[in-house]
């Protein structure tokens, strides 16, 4: 009778085991702190004048489909521009004129950045700058504009 007690005691280890290993892993993968890529890619670079939520690991999207993570995020002191840098997943190529924005999932969702590729016959390769960008737009400061025009049409009566 000792012997099945220790058997099923086993079993419960085990299996408390894996739930806890299967929290982990949802935990780690919720929060863009794993992948199972293989790292191989290439390197874009593109400069935002407001990056808004984005922090690294951020996907990078085209078409809603992941091509790609922000793989490092810095200020430029010359410019004052923030400079991203995008590690592109090896089976995706884009164009010179390649625009990327930093978008919003939702209202409050996830943020990340959406390329759209251009027209241009010529690709971008390890080490290319994306010239067109388009920064994050922050709630906060469409609400201020819309207070200081409506406060500078109504004082003009």
């Amino acid at each position: 009778m000792n012997l099945g007690r220790s058997t099923l005691d086993v079993w419960v280890g085990i299996f408390v085991a894996i739930g806890i290993g299967a929290i982990l892993f949802l935990a780690l993968k919720v929060g863009n702190l794993v992948s199972f890529g293989s790292g191989d890619g290439y390197r874009l670079e593109a400069r935002f004048d407001n990056i808004g939520g984005l922090k690294v690991r951020a996907p990078a999207k085209a078409a809603g489909v992941v091509v790609g993570r922000v793989e490092s995020i810095r200020l430029d002191p010359a410019t004052y521009q923030a400079v991203v840098t995008i590690r592109i997943d090896n089976g995706y190529e884009f164009t010179t004129d390649t625009i990327a924005s930093i978008l919003t999932s939702g209202l409050l969702g996830e943020v990340y950045i959406g390329l759209d590729a251009g027209g241009d016959s010529k690709m971008l390769a390890d080490g290319g700058k994306l010239a067109k960008t388009q920064s994050a737009v922050i709630l906060e400061k469409l609400i201020g504009q819309f207070l200081f025009d409506k406060a500078a049409t109504g004082s003009g009566k």
